[in-house]
């Protein structure tokens, strides 16, 4: 239970020194200032859509120039003229943000404007990626520290379900697989409650 009280008490974003606006997810198309993410009431449940459902689960991308469906089903994908106008109307020099998986820890995006910062290496134990941590000094001077994960970890932890239908044993090690970092999700977001 003290996960789920956690949760919803957790911060939907940070600004930083007045300069850097940094979010798990990304940008709303009903948000255009800091402002307005400050009268969002985050004492409730994540809704299904709407502004803080955005926050959360929106995605930059390259293809996209406005706005545009998000292919998880949650948030919008947002281009880079969307985040230019962000950063200019709110006088910030960069957004940070976490939700999406990037192979090299880290990416830059829309003329460095956006950095997505990746630190679960080697996700789900078979993507293969390296993760990465943002550290600011001081003076806001960036430095990025890209790790890979640990060598015992490198293994595949989940069962192998054996079956005569190959469909069925895949999907069950999905299912597994979803399950398992839901729980260590659950997991870490109780001990920082407790």
């Amino acid at each position: 239970m003290a996960f789920v009280c956690g949760k919803k008490h957790c911060s939907l974003s940070a600004l930083i020194e007045n300069r850097i606006f940094s979010v798990h997810g990304g940008l709303s198309p009903a948000i255009s200032t800091l402002d307005q993410i400050r009268t969002i009431d985050r004492k409730q449940e994540v809704p299904h859509d709407g502004a803080m459902c955005n926050l959360l689960w929106s995605d930059p991308e390259d293809i996209v120039d406005g706005w545009g469906l998000n292919p998880r089903g949650a948030g919008f994908l947002f281009g880079g003229s969307v985040v230019t106008s962000f950063n200019h109307s709110n006088n910030i020099d960069y957004i940070f943000r976490a939700h999406q998986l990037v192979m090299e820890g880290y990416k830059w995006m829309f003329n460095n404007q956006i950095v997505t910062v990746w630190s679960a290496p080697y996700y789900c134990y078979r993507c293969g990626n390296v993760a990465a941590i943002l550290e600011l000094d001081g003076n806001l001077n960036k430095q990025f520290r890209v790790f890979d994960a640990a060598p015992q970890f490198k293994v595949s932890l989940q069962p192998s379900f054996k079956s005569n239908k190959s469909k069925n044993s895949h999907a069950l090690n999905e299912i597994f697989s979803s399950l398992e970092f839901e729980y260590f999700v659950e997991l870490i977001y109780d001990l920082l409650g407790s």
